[in-house]
């Protein structure tokens, strides 16, 4: 036999030997190291261990990452490493330094000497070898299979982190959708602020922690785990609106409604002593007078809102007046206003009248850039043309009646220019003009009592310029004439309650709630404002007299 023939049969041999080692155990062996290893890598299992691949809460958002995110990946890559890393620490012990070392020392695979030099010999030369290729080989198709099994599980991962993220923008589209449809727009309420709020910070109701980025996103696409452990919903469709909101840029507190429900902005404009106070408390009491015919729903957005109209009702029926408006800017007194299936939020404004006073405090009200409509208070006696009319018993009364510095014409002239700057879309605002104490209108014999038509009566005492600007500059205008004392404190009319809040429901069925049928004759959308006449003697004797 040729020495090419013995080496062939020799490598033969040792082939033979590194496949029954590789195929036949190696590689099963190793296959279930490595998945078991996969399997413990993705642990631990136990509820409550630590584990340092977990990044900690904090930062910006006190919520924990999705597991999609991220730690679906760091996980995944832990556990693939681990799986490996078992596999080849099982090839060197036992495999490499233990049982290959002892056949290459003459020895049977678990130590023990061999019975004679010969049998120590077979194992150095035709065992020995094959077995510690067959180990390499069988480790290596271990590893080639876990791999390709790791391969496909990653692609899995793949489409469920492109399933999640793909979720993301459909969701925030449906819920932006929904709101543009709805027309919701969210505005704070508060002085100092007015700011847009297009995500509200949401409280945990656990552990009160404000989430300022509770929406479908990298912390979870229906839900975020708080740091507290509690889920919190990230869709108004899951709930959202239940958690208590405040306002990501002062703090404050929101309306539970926030973000569901269309604002409409109507803040009151006109000078001091002009009646607006009055005439905001005077538009409360008739949307409630409006609710106990069951015609709308109407609630307060907040106690807050309840206590300072219970306030302001107090304060009316104990003295039949109003404290003059100080303070800065206005807090919105906000109200949810319902009529069939449609609701809004309103908020009124009620500025006090020397921010009217001058262009540069007209510009710094910043939320008459949010206002959907523009309630003119005209306190007719004090336009100086209109007191030129007046004999000196009704000039008297007039005097008495705490006229305000500035008259309703002023007032316009230093309102629009700066609206127009504030919003930009002026000819897109309906503007409700309401002429206020009316009791003492009526009890004036040199001046003409305001009639059907508010506007055709402001004409006749003086007052065309302000009718022509209104109707030009706005969308839409329309009148009224209103007594506050008669709508509110002791024994108020509840027609004079309607009466004033007739523009209020004409403002609101401009933003597409149902109330134009209550908002009087025209309230649809007419700009004449034709009024019944109620002929009001004083505080203390009113005669009704319907025209």
């Amino acid at each position: 036999m040729s020495a090419m023939t013995v080496v062939t049969f020799y490598f033969l041999w040792c082939a033979l030997i590194a496949a029954g080692v590789g195929l036949g155990r190696v590689l099963w062996e190793f296959l279930g190291i490595g998945v078991r290893g996969v399997w413990q890598g993705l642990g631990p299992w136990q509820p409550g261990r630590p584990d340092q691949r977990v990044p900690a809460v904090g930062g910006a958002e006190p919520a924990h990452l999705a597991y999609w995110w991220r730690q679906m990946w760091v996980d995944g890559g832990t556990a693939a490493a681990y799986g490996m890393r078992t596999m080849w620490t099982a090839l060197a012990d036992p495999w490499l330094e233990r049982i290959s070392r002892n056949l290459f020392r003459g020895r049977f695979p678990s130590g023990p000497r061999t019975g004679s030099p010969a049998g120590a010999v077979l194992l150095i030369v035709f065992v020995a070898p094959g077995t510690a290729a067959g180990a390499l080989i069988g480790t290596a198709l271990a590893t080639l299979l876990l791999g390709v099994f790791l391969v496909v599980f990653a692609l899995l991962l793949a489409l469920v982190w492109l399933g999640c993220a793909a979720a993301v923008p459909v969701l925030r589209g449906a819920e932006r959708g929904w709101t543009l449809a709805r027309g919701v727009r969210v505005k704070c309420p508060y002085p100092g602020c007015y700011q847009p709020v297009p995500l509200a910070v949401h409280r945990c109701p656990g552990c009160e922690a404000g989430h300022g980025s509770l929406r479908p996103g990298r912390y979870g696409v229906l839900w975020h785990r708080c740091g507290c452990g509690r889920r919190l919903p990230t869709t108004r469709f899951a709930r959202r609106g239940a958690l208590t909101t405040r306002c990501p840029h002062c703090d404050r507190r929101l309306p539970g409604i926030t973000g569901t429900t269309r604002v409409v902005h109507a803040p009151l404009v006109g000078g001091t002593s002009s009646g607006k106070t009055m005439l905001m408390a005077a538009m409360v009491e008739g949307l409630h007078a409006c609710a106990r015919r069951g015609e709308l729903t109407v609630e307060y957005a907040s106690d807050d809102d309840r206590t300072a109209a219970n306030d302001l009702n107090q304060e009316l029926r104990q003295t039949g007046w109003a404290r003059a408006t100080t303070g800065g800017q206005p807090r919105a007194l906000m109200l949810t206003v319902t009529r069939g299936r449609r609701r809004r939020l309103l908020y009124l404004y009620d500025p006090m009248g020397e921010s009217v006073s001058e262009a540069d405090r007209v510009r710094a009200q910043h939320y008459l850039q949010h206002a959907n409509g523009v309630v003119l208070v005209a306190d007719v006696l004090a336009d100086p043309k209109v007191r030129g009319r007046l004999g000196a018993d009704d000039l008297a009364r007039a005097r008495a009646a705490r006229p305000s510095p500035q008259g309703p014409w002023d007032t316009y002239q230093r309102l629009t220019g700066e609206l127009a700057a504030l919003t930009g879309r002026r000819g897109r605002l309906s503007v409700a003009t309401v002429v206020t104490k009316r009791d003492i209108l009526d009890q004036l014999t040199t001046l003409a009592v305001p009639g059907a038509q508010i506007d055709g009566w402001l004409e006749q005492i003086g007052l065309g310029p302000l009718v022509r600007a209104l109707g030009h500059d706005f969308r839409a205008a329309r009148y009224w004439a209103v007594s506050a004392h008669a709508a509110t404190g002791t024994g108020p009319l509840e027609s004079e309650q309607r009466r004033a809040a007739e523009p209020v429901l004409w403002l609101l069925a401009a933003s597409g709630l149902r109330t134009g049928a209550l908002a009087g004759p025209g309230g649809a959308g007419g700009s004449g404002g034709r009024e019944r006449r109620i002929r009001l003697r004083g505080t203390g004797d009113r005669e009704r007299t319907p025209a």
